[in-house]
C-alpha cells in the first residue's frame, strides 16, 4: 500500500487529465480526481473530495493537490470533517497542480510516507532551473561517453548518448528518479538532482544528446550503473 492522492480542480476534465498523466509514472498509486461540482459544472465539490479521500486513504495517508483559491477552501473544509486520527494522515500540499501531482505520485510510488509525499509535491513549486548549467548541459568536464569511470573511492561518473526516440521526457525521468530514490548516494545528472523527477524533466535532453551522471557515496557505483543500463536500453522505448 502507498500514500494516495486526490486531485482537486474546478474542472472535472482537468482533474481527470492530471490523474491520467501522473498515473503513467506511478502505476501502483491510487490517484483520484475530484474535479467540478456535483453535477460536473465548473466549481468544486466537498462530496467529491470526501469520496476521493475515502478511496485513496488505505491507512498510509492521502495528499490533496488543488488548483485555485476556492478549491483550497473546499479541501480545507473536507479536512475538518475527518476524524481526528485521519486528520493526522491526510495533508494538503501547497503545490502547483500538475507538477506537484507528478512529483507526489513518483514519491508515493517509491514508498515515501505522507509527509514526504507532500514535501515532494511542494518542492515542485520551487524554482528548479539549474543555476550552474543550462538545461541539457553538464557542469564541469564529463567523462567520455561510455562505461562508468571511478573518480575517487566513493565517486563514480559516466556519460552516454541518448538513443531513445523522445529523449529524457516525463516517463524516463520518472523511471530514473524512482530507481535512484533509495540509494545511499548523492547523484547529479547534467547538473541537477538525479532523484528529482521534476529536475530531470527540466533538462529537456533530446535524442543524440549526452546524459552525464556523477554519484558520490556508498551506492555510487550502483547508481551510475542503473542509469547506464536505462540509457543503453533506451528506457525500454526501443
Amino acid at each position: 500500500m502507498s500514500v494516495g492522492l486526490v486531485v482537486v480542480s474546478h474542472s472535472r476534465k482537468l482533474a481527470e487529465g492530471v490523474c491520467e498523466l501522473a498515473a503513467q509514472m506511478a502505476a501502483d498509486v491510487r490517484i483520484v480526481p475530484a474535479g467540478g461540482t456535483d453535477d460536473d459544472g465548473i466549481g468544486t465539490s466537498l462530496e467529491k473530495i470526501m469520496a476521493g479521500i475515502a478511496a485513496t486513504d488505505s491507512g498510509e495517508g492521502t495528499v490533496l493537490l488543488t488548483d485555485l483559491g476556492s478549491a483550497v477552501m473546499t479541501a480545507e473544509s473536507a479536512l475538518e470533517f475527518l476524524e481526528p486520527e485521519q486528520q493526522q494522515r491526510v495533508l494538503m500540499a501547497d503545490a502547483p497542480l500538475v507538477e506537484g501531482t507528478v512529483a507526489a505520485a513518483v514519491a508515493a510510488q517509491t514508498g515515501r510516507n505522507v509527509a514526504e509525499v507532500s514535501a515532494a509535491a511542494e518542492s515542485a513549486g520551487a524554482s528548479y532551473t539549474p543555476d550552474s548549467a543550462a538545461p541539457g548541459e553538464a557542469t564541469g568536464g564529463p567523462p567520455a561517453a561510455g562505461e562508468p569511470a571511478p573518480d575517487t573511492a566513493d565517486t563514480v561518473s559516466g556519460a552516454w548518448t541518448l538513443i531513445n526516440p523522445m529523449g529524457l521526457h516525463a516517463r524516463p525521468a520518472s523511471v530514473v528518479a524512482q530507481s535512484l530514490a533509495d540509494l545511499d548516494a548523492e547523484i547529479t545528472i547534467n547538473g541537477v538532482d538525479g532523484k528529482s523527477v521534476m529536475m530531470l524533466m527540466t533538462l529537456g535532453l533530446r535524442p543524440g544528446e549526452t546524459l552525464s551522471v556523477t554519484a558520490t557515496g556508498p551506492d555510487a557505483a550502483t547508481a551510475v550503473e542503473l542509469v547506464a543500463e536505462q540509457v543503453r536500453n533506451g528506457f525500454g522505448e526501443i
